[in-house]
């Protein structure tokens, strides 16, 4: 059981790590220089990105992040001049002296010049298709990546006060949450297909998407959608999701930040960096957060803790060391929603719980990962990854709505059992890539070759169910009294999946000419997949193994007519490797998934807007889906489905900041259905998955001098179509018993106002502004729905 004092341990311990190294390099002064260090603001306090930070007189120079900071080393000890400068910014000169092995602090603020700020930053800072993607392993601009890509940044995360990351793909379309099965996590699905735990990464590492992450910590998150299995191995086919924290800085900093809301709703979140000791060997950063909440479910509440620290050590000149801890501890309860009478919700109020109020689910997630990254030269840099991770879960609850043979019955009345699962993973992963660039006569190169293996270990104790537990009535609870008691339940089954998995790849992308590109790629998965499983009652064990491996090619064709516009085309084929084990528990066969995508990127106006396009097909020859024979809701027994085909549009569509204006938006239609099954019928829809989304984000603060500068406005809309859940129909069933159950579409609004002085803002919102009411629905047996309209204030400081 996580309390307080582990918690305290915890920070205590991290702290005590960083006074170690700051006691150890205090004396630190041998470095032959010394470093100048800062941050760069505009007036009204906001962050200046890609401003020139120079050395007068000479050609020493960088360009400011995203958040505004900087760093220039290696400068001659005395007296300097330090010049920031940006097109319509009145440029600044401050006068520094270096001392050895020490790292001076200079600060801009920059005013504009006749000209204004909106008009520089149509100039300045790089569009969305301009930015690589740290998920892509190498630097390869959007633009000259023959797939679509989403990348949403801190800036839009803080204005928008997101929360979970079902608010944060409210901005990326073809993305989106398919269920939210118990209430205790968002399944994420994309162009018609389920991101499972290997489509979604932290920090380019794996990461088990049961749990629900935690936003407050992250930088951005990026979306790569279509196929990444050369670079990622087995990966389900629609896109992979990448969320990347906050890192380490040498300039001191923080910010803290007190959000209430809603039902009770409480969280407090810090974030602090820095540097330790005098010269720039080390810098740290540490993420928390504590979260507790009711909620608009009658008797469902959550608490939850979370840190993220994290060390970058400065090995030499070309060599950093990134290490990264992550810890999340999140119980909450266990709520299978309203119910499904006949295939169709049933019509109770949003609030009332069909559960028990000791029902639970209880998740404790931690992960240590380090990266070194060292310049072998100016062309070709040599990156290492390993990552350890342990995920523990606990759901002790009623049995779901219509699970295990249990349905609710036309006047309401529904017989209760109960369930209890217990998941223990562990996960490790070493990947070495090689990246660089060379130039073969005029045909330029950028070269990516890398290896990687990883391992899961996971153990899933099923307990025996209590059916009946009790009876009620989910029209009228008071027609019978509801147990409150909790029974024992013995464990039943011990299922052991061990999965070891390898792979090699290259790629390339050719340059012929500056419109002509060639991407091209090939890797060679292996993967071993085994599964044992302990019958607690006869103490039997049945163990299965299955060996796969495959090769698998990756190709893509851009054209660039002008500079702000790239057409292209692409092929990939995936080894998906399927976990779990059929209903007689044997091992799974692999899935073989051919991909093809063809688009247009455009930056438009200057930069200012950038609008793409992209148009796709997927062929999955044998999708994986949890079995429901027998009632079963163990997601590790699966049963092959026969082949899948997805095929859709997508508009994406990003403006940068001008004037204090900015819009994200877009458009996906999609359609996934049965091509080929001797299971269910050909031509029926894959479940959960919406014909059609669409999205838009408008944001604007006010700039001009006077007492509203610094107040900004923003409208997020959020559109989910039709789709189906429920269960697909079978051809060889000719009766009610599996059937899909319509969900209707639905359109969400979130309004926020702040207001922003250089160290302290506010900001209040209001999520699901209409008070619409629809439902996630999975199967027809977790139909949860959405929070109705829900208010919430942040006050923020930042130092």
């Amino acid at each position: 059981m996580f309390c307080l004092s582990t918690r305290y341990a915890i920070i205590a311990l991290f702290i005590t790590f960083v006074s170690l190294f700051n006691c150890v390099l205090a004396e630190d002064g041998d470095a032959p220089t010394g470093s100048v260090r800062g941050r760069v603001n505009t007036s009204d306090g906001k962050p200046a990105p890609y401003v020139t930070i120079s050395l007068k007189g000479s050609n020493k120079g960088t360009l400011s992040t995203e958040d505004g900071s900087y760093v220039l080393r290696h400068l001659p000890e005395g007296q300097h001049v330090i010049v920031a400068t940006f097109v319509g910014l009145q440029p600044q000169e401050q006068v520094v002296t270096i001392v050895v092995g020490q790292a001076m602090q200079v600060n801009f603020e920059l005013t504009e010049t006749a000209r204004q700020l909106n008009e520089v930053q149509v100039r300045g800072a790089r569009s969305d298709n301009q930015k690589p993607v740290s998920l892509g392993k190498i630097a390869i601009r959007p633009m000259d990546l023959p797939q679509a890509v989403a990348v949403v940044e801190r800036e839009v995360l803080e204005r928008q006060q997101t929360l979970r990351l079902s608010d944060v793909l409210m901005n990326t379309n073809g993305v989106y949450i398919m269920g939210t099965s118990g209430g205790t996590q968002e399944e994420i699905a994309g162009r018609g297909f389920a991101f499972n735990s290997s489509n979604t990464f932290k920090n380019g590492a794996r990461f088990n998407n049961a749990a629900m992450p935690e936003i407050s910590a992250l930088e951005r998150v990026e979306v790569l959608k279509g196929s990444s299995a050369i670079l990622f191995g087995n990966v389900a086919a629609g896109g992979i999701i990448n969320l990347v924290t906050k890192k380490p800085q040498f300039q001191s900093g923080g910010s803290a930040s007190l959000r209430l809301g809603s039902f009770g709703f409480v969280k407090p979140s810090v974030d602090v960096y820095g540097g330790i000791g005098k010269g720039e060997r080390v810098a740290y950063r540490l993420n928390t957060t504590y979260e507790q909440s009711n909620s608009f479910r009658d008797e469902v509440k959550s608490k939850r803790f979370y840190v993220n620290p994290s060390l970058l050590f400065k090995l030499g000149n070309k060599t950093d060391l990134l290490v990264e801890g992550d810890y999340l501890n999140d119980n909450r309860t266990a709520d299978f929603g309203t119910g499904a009478v006949n295939y169709v919700v049933a019509d109770i109020p949003r609030s009332r719980f069909l559960g028990v109020s000791w029902g639970y689910n209880r998740i404790e997630q931690r992960s240590l990962s380090a990266t070194l990254t060292h310049q072998l030269n100016q062309n070709w840099q040599i990156r290492a990854l390993g990552s350890a991770q342990k995920f523990d879960s606990d759901l002790f609850a009623t049995q779901r709505p219509n699970g295990a043979g249990q349905f609710i019955k036309a006047d309401g009345t529904w017989i209760r059992g109960l369930q209890r699962t217990r998941v223990d993973e562990t996960y490790w992963i070493g990947q070495v890539d090689l990246t660089g660039q060379l130039t073969t006569g005029s045909i330029k190169h950028m070269l990516l070759i890398g290896a990687d293996a990883d391992q899961y270990r996971t153990n899933t104790t099923a307990f025996n169910p209590l059916t009946p537990y009790d009876t009620i009535n989910i029209y009228n609870l008071s027609k019978y009294r509801q147990r409150t008691d909790i029974p024992t339940l013995s464990a039943r089954t011990l299922t052991q999946s061990p999965i070891n998995r390898a792979g090699v790849y290259a790629q390339d992308l050719i340059s012929f000419s500056e419109k002509i590109k060639l991407l091209a790629g090939l890797r060679w998965s292996y993967q071993q997949t085994g599964s044992n499983v302990l019958t607690y009652a006869d103490k039997k064990t049945t163990s299965a193994t299955a060996f796969d491996d495959a090769v698998t090619p990756r190709l893509g064709l851009v054209y660039q007519p002008v500079p702000t516009t790239s057409l292209f085309v692409s092929y990939a084929n995936s080894f998906a490797l399927n976990t779990g084990v059929d209903v007689s528990g044997n091992a799974l066969p692999p899935s073989f998934i051919n991909q093809y995508e063809a688009g247009i990127k455009n930056d438009l106006f200057n930069g200012f807007l950038s609008a793409n396009v992209t148009a796709y097909k997927i062929v999955n020859s044998n999708l994986a889906q949890t079995s429901l024979a027998n009632g079963n809701t163990n997601s590790n027994i699966k049963e092959l489905a026969g082949e899948v085909t997805s095929r859709g549009i997508e508009v994406d569509l990003k403006s940068k900041q001008v004037g204090g204006f900015s819009f994200i938006g877009g458009y996906s239609y999609n359609q996934t259905k049965y091509t080929k099954s001797n299971t269910y019928v050909v031509g029926s829809l894959l479940r959960y998955n919406p014909n059609h989304t669409a999205n838009a984000s408008v944001y604007y603060a006010i700039q001009r001098e006077g007492w509203a500068k610094g107040l900004n406005l923003g409208l997020t809309a959020f559109y989910m179509g039709e789709r189906v859940a429920g269960r697909s129909t079978r051809v060889t069933v000719n009766n009610d018993t599996y059937r899909l159950m319509p969900i209707p579409a639905f359109t969400q609004l979130d309004a926020s106002v702040g207001y922003s002085l250089p160290r302290i803002s506010i900001r209040a919102k209001v999520s699901n502004l209409l008070n619409v009411l629809s439902y996630q629905v999975h199967d027809d047996n977790s139909v949860n729905p959405i929070a109705p309209r829900m208010f919430s204030t942040t006050i923020f400081y930042r130092w």
